[in-house]
């Protein structure tokens, strides 16, 4: 295998470019940020509502005390993945589908940038769902599609500022979500007679955990695969960027499943959203909960506006935002909410394979460096990645079929494992795997 090249310094670009965020090539040094600035967008994105939502129906089929097993289990798996990738794209500067354009090959890529760009609209539409539902029973409204429609649009306006739009959003949402939770939490305490009585707490034993798995990691797996869309902003070494976000997913994540579980151990009811009204939180509750999905669909329509400037190969994100934001209402109106389960399977797998066939190359085949290589040069195809995807993305449907272990960390294995091997193979042959 031949040396690696170290990452490009861009000294050329005299002018602004078409798009600051530089969706279409490499971050420039000169434009990475503080290793905070990543910390604080990643945890907005993470304080995820419907993470709680999926978190409560597991703690109501398995019980608090089991609950708490799978829900850690679920934010340690994510946060290594999640991890290992932002390491890839902040040594690189390049976003996941990026990423993926040289792993993948110039088709593969864009089956990347369309199964990430399209799972990220699903979430979109999924939040303003949500987001509709909460205004409407708030304020008694018969009908959800103008809040549905309007929330849409304002929540992609920093998304379409870009990484600083976010950032902002991030450190005052943050702060208000988690008052809320813990106010539920004691709330919680004392209903069900203290810690011990919310442990005792029996399920109803209807998901395998398995499934409990693939749905608590599925509830962030296609947005934590993009996670190279914000880290290769950041400046530190690979170390501090592991660590610290390692330590932003278990704590964020981990925080998320544990109040949405606990809300249903504790009053059977597994909406987060449901039970703040039931409790009277009207108020907090839509000031609160707006913050919150925010922070999460400006992150979702920044990460399809990415993918799509990916896939058409354009140097802009914007109209890929405003596309996206269109079709996300569209879906919205229709109700794909309630396809939320199903649709956290999908994702579980077909999208985890990706991560580890991109984590696989970067660490082995290409030891934990920038190929340096050009992102317009790229062949169709490259096998090694292309086929370890493929093969992982089949395991992971097969587990699911079976109802054998979890689907998504099957996956990741199976990818990781097969492009790991593939690219040792080629560096003891001398071969080059770009």
């Amino acid at each position: 295998m031949t040396a690696l090249a170290p990452p490009p310094v861009d000294t050329t670009q005299a002018s602004r470019p078409v798009d600051a965020d530089y969706p279409a090539s490499r971050v420039p040094l000169r434009q990475r940020r503080p290793t905070l600035s990543l910390v604080i967008v990643i945890a907005g994105f993470v304080f995820y509502t419907p993470t709680m939502v999926t978190g409560g129906a597991v703690a109501t089929s398995s019980g608090f005390g089991g609950y708490l097993g799978l829900a850690i289990t679920a934010s340690l798996i994510l946060a290594v993945y999640i991890g290992l990738l932002a390491v890839a794209s902040a040594r690189t500067g390049l976003t996941t589908v990026l990423l993926s354009r040289l792993v993948l090959g110039r088709w593969g890529g864009k089956w990347a940038s369309l199964i990430l760009g399209g799972t990220q609209v699903g979430w979109y539409a999924i939040t303003i769902g949500i987001l509709g539902d909460l205004i409407s029973t708030a304020f008694g409204w018969q009908i959800t599609w103008p809040v549905i429609v309007v929330g849409g649009i304002l929540m992609a306006t920093t998304a379409y500022v870009g990484f600083k739009g976010i950032e902002i959003l991030s450190w005052i949402s943050i702060p208000l979500m988690l008052a809320l939770c813990l106010l539920v939490f004691f709330r919680a305490m004392e209903h069900t007679g203290g810690w011990a009585g919310l442990l005792a707490t029996a399920g109803t034993g209807d998901m395998s955990p398995g499934l409990a798995i693939t749905l608590l990691v599925g509830t962030f797996v296609s947005g934590g695969t993009q996670i190279g869309n914000w880290s290769r902003f950041d400046r530190g070494s690979s170390l501090r960027v592991f660590s610290m976000v390692f330590a932003a997913v278990v704590i964020v994540h981990f925080t998320m499943l544990f109040f949405g579980g606990v809300g249903a151990a504790a009053f059977g009811e597994p909406d987060f959203v449901n039970l703040l009204m039931t409790m009277g939180l009207i108020t907090a509750a839509v000031v609160l909960l707006v913050a919150n999905l925010w922070t999460t669909n400006d992150n979702a329509a920044y990460a399809f506006g990415v993918a799509g400037a990916e896939l058409f190969e354009r140097k802009s994100k914007s109209p890929f935002i405003i596309g996206g934001v269109a079709l996300g209402i569209v879906l919205a109106i229709t109700g794909v909410a309630d396809a939320m389960t199903n649709f956290l399977v999908l994702v579980g797998i077909v999208i985890p394979p990706l991560g580890g066939a991109l984590i696989g190359t970067f660490f082995v085949a290409w030891r934990g460096k920038d190929p340096g290589a050009d992102l317009d040069g790229q062949p169709r195809f490259r096998i090694p990645g292309a086929v370890s995807y493929v093969v992982g993305a089949a395991a992971a449907f097969a587990c699911n079929m079976l109802a054998l272990g979890s689907p998504a960390l099957v996956g990741i294995i199976v990818s990781a494992a097969l492009s790991a091997a593939w690219g040792t193979r080629d560096r003891r042959r001398g071969a080059t795997t770009l």
